[in-house]
């Protein structure tokens, strides 16, 4: 039998969320519970009005995270948190969890109870419960999987679909410290394998550092939200970049946007910081990730009720899908955004 060659397409030049698309774009939902699939930041499971939400994440230990700057229990907090992060961008509530580890022997019994005192004090905080998971043996390094599932009223779901053209883009928090905290650790580490007898300098970056390796999912914001009565026309968590994901609103939502460079929120030891590192702050923002703080839509009599007192920030608005999606700078200018945020393949 004769072989056809049909060609090599490489998983780079698909891209992360342009593979997923490419392997399910031929899955149906065939069941009358699920009510949405692949494509959101989170599934949705219908019984009878009140939905079950699940999302998935996986950490590779060398692509997420590196042990060398991470401490296990930090590690074992932000493994679950930003899970829960994804619960909370469909504006639901998370309720459990399931932990699936692959673990080689240079791990002691007492290291993966730091992993899990971190994980504990995660599920604590947020009223979630550990319900299983499985641990196997990696021979390729530390994995970690983890599954959260919440809950929601089938009415107050948010999906990343339903921007309207007038809407107003709204973001919790501040942007690009994540990523600042990350190359700080990066160049830290650097000069202490240059030579081990000097150690790393962290002193007044607490607060980046503390955004890379311990974030926190927003649900305080989901809290303010619900007792302001505003359900948002569309939200997703900013875990690959601000630019990135209000792409993905405006994709699915077959609208534009247009943010303002001005109304950005930037941390002031983040603006210094990126200069320091002769970065530009608002590239740190706009592509950086890892934030985790939630990105969302609003409509217009909704996002006047919105202050910043209570950590929310309104830094665009939703324009037809002709105009594309843009920000204009301090000075006026327009420019076209690109989805430069982290990319693992």
């Amino acid at each position: 039998m004769e072989s056809q060659d049909t060609g090599r397409t490489e998983i780079s030049e698909l891209g992360e969320f342009g593979l997923i698309d490419h392997l399910t774009q031929t899955f149906r939902i065939s069941n009358r519970s699920s009510v949405y699939g692949v494509g959101d930041d989170a599934g949705v499971i219908d019984h009878d009005g009140f939905c079950t939400l699940i999302s998935t994440d996986l950490l590779l230990e060398g692509v997420h995270f590196d042990l060398m700057y991470c401490p296990l229990k930090h590690l074992g907090y932000k493994s679950i948190v930003v899970n829960l992060s994804d619960i909370y961008a469909m504006n639901g509530t998370p309720t459990q969890v399931t932990v699936s580890i692959g673990i080689s022997n240079r791990f002691s019994v007492e290291a993966l109870e730091d992993l899990y005192a971190g994980m504990q004090a995660a599920c604590e905080a947020h009223g979630v419960d550990l319900i299983g998971g499985d641990t196997t043996t990696s021979l390729k390094g530390f994995v970690i999987s983890v599954t959260a599932i919440g809950t929601a009223k089938k009415d107050k779901i948010v999906y990343r679909r339903g921007a309207k053209v007038g809407d107003k883009i709204a973001v919790s928090g501040d942007l690009g410290a994540a990523f600042m905290g990350l190359q700080l650790l990066e160049r830290e580490k650097s000069i202490f394998l240059e030579n081990n007898q000097i150690q790393p300098d962290l002193e007044g970056q607490e607060y980046v550092v503390g955004r890379q390796l311990k974030p926190e999912a927003r649900k305080d914001i989901v809290e303010i939200l619900e007792r302001l009565q505003i359900v948002p026309t569309a939200m997703i968590d900013v875990s690959d970049g601000l630019s990135s994901e209000i792409m993905h609103i405006c994709k699915q939502s077959g609208v534009g946007c247009l943010l303002k460079e001005a109304e950005i929120p930037i941390d002031q030891e983040t603006y210094h910081l990126a200069l320091k590192f002769n970065l530009d702050p608002i590239t740190c923002a706009m592509n950086g990730g890892e934030d985790y703080e939630l990105l969302f839509t609003l409509t217009e009599e909704d996002a006047a009720n919105i202050t910043e007192e209570v950590g929310i920030k309104i830094i665009g608005e939703i324009v037809p899908a002709s105009q594309g999606c843009t920000l204009e700078s301090k000075a006026g200018k327009i420019h076209h955004l690109k989805a430069q945020g982290w990319n693992p393949l």
